[in-house]
């Protein structure tokens, strides 16, 4: 009797062990982000498989276009998982909606962001971040304001975007902070996401995207305080010979990896590294989902996984 309850024992642990262990999901957008938010998993960081037979799992409802580009994904200390995304090309908001599940999400609503600067352009790709620090939820998106900033050169395609990184912060997205001015490294950047390493410093990735001349790579700047800020002198490109946006940084055991769009090539590609220095660039092992674009990788536990498995 002894012997078969250690058995029992073992096995229960064994499967409780296995529900709490870490697998990464991926969330993004198809085509021009018209039928909402779309999730890929993985068990590596390297081969990612898209989850509800390629089907969105919510449709947007909010912005003068009603599209769901670039989904960020922040699962809180709670267990809820946050969801911020760019609503339109112009607007001055960004969505917003949360879930338990990542099935089953609350009303959609606009959060305004910009609504208070008249000559602001757009929100774009913004970014959600947790820092434990603070206990408080970073929102951090991309703008132009007209003559507000440093002016660079712009392509005839791209005329008058000069972006600059703004933030909010938040604790229960009821209550927000005023809207200020996050990075401004003197050149046009957009597409900033946050991880904390192990070392507990913050690192940001961003894409430099000033047009002309054309950069279009990832840089990274790390900082000990979030209130600080990052410095503004940023590293050499982490990406190759090619154009790359929508950044996604993750841990994966002992590795970072950043995810991008090689948006012009129209595949994904990925970089990885130990110590935050020395990238290596692992396009070619990775995987991704049909058409995917421009989201957020991150963790959860496996129970989470196994729940979105059964959706058909």
């Amino acid at each position: 009797m002894k012997k078969q309850f250690l058995v029992t024992l073992f096995v229960v642990l064994t499967c409780l062990v296995k529900a709490q262990s870490p697998v990464y999901l991926f969330s993004y957008f198809i085509g021009n982000g018209a039928d909402g938010l779309h999730l890929a998993y993985s068990l590596d960081g390297l081969k990612w498989e898209p989850l509800n037979q390629g089907k969105p799992f919510l449709e947007p409802t909010v912005g003068k276009d009603k599209l769901m580009r670039d989904p960020s994904i922040c699962q809180g200390p709670d267990g809820t998982f946050h969801l911020v995304w760019t609503t339109g090309w112009w607007d001055k908001i960004i969505g917003y909606a949360s879930s338990k599940d990542l099935m089953h999400w609350t009303e959609q609503k606009a959060i305004p962001v910009m609504v208070d600067e008249p000559e602001a352009k757009n929100a774009w790709a913004p970014e959600l971040f947790y820092d434990k620090a603070t206990k408080e939820y970073y929102i951090i998106w991309a703008t132009t304001i007209p003559g507000r900033h440093k002016e660079v050169l712009t392509s005839d395609s791209e005329k008058g975007l000069n972006h600059r990184m703004y933030s909010v912060t938040t604790k229960d997205f009821k209550r927000f902070s005023k809207t200020k001015l996050f990075f401004d490294p003197e050149f046009s950047v957009i597409d900033a996401a946050i991880i904390q390493q192990a070392n507990r410093e913050y690192m940001m990735v961003l894409k430099n995207e000033n047009s002309n001349p054309p950069e279009k790579n990832i840089r990274i700047t790390t900082t000990k305080s979030l209130a600080k800020g990052f410095p503004t002198t940023v590293s050499k490109p982490i990406t190759g010979d090619y154009w790359a946006e929508g950044p996604a940084p993750l841990q994966v055991g002992e590795y970072i990896y950043v995810y991008f769009d090689k948006y012009r090539d129209h595949k994904y590609g990925a970089v990885r590294s130990k110590d935050g220095v020395n990238w290596e660039d692992v396009s070619d092992l990775v995987s991704f989902p049909k058409g995917i674009r421009h989201g957020t990788a991150f963790t959860v536990n496996q129970s989470v996984l196994s729940n979105l498995l059964k959706v058909n």
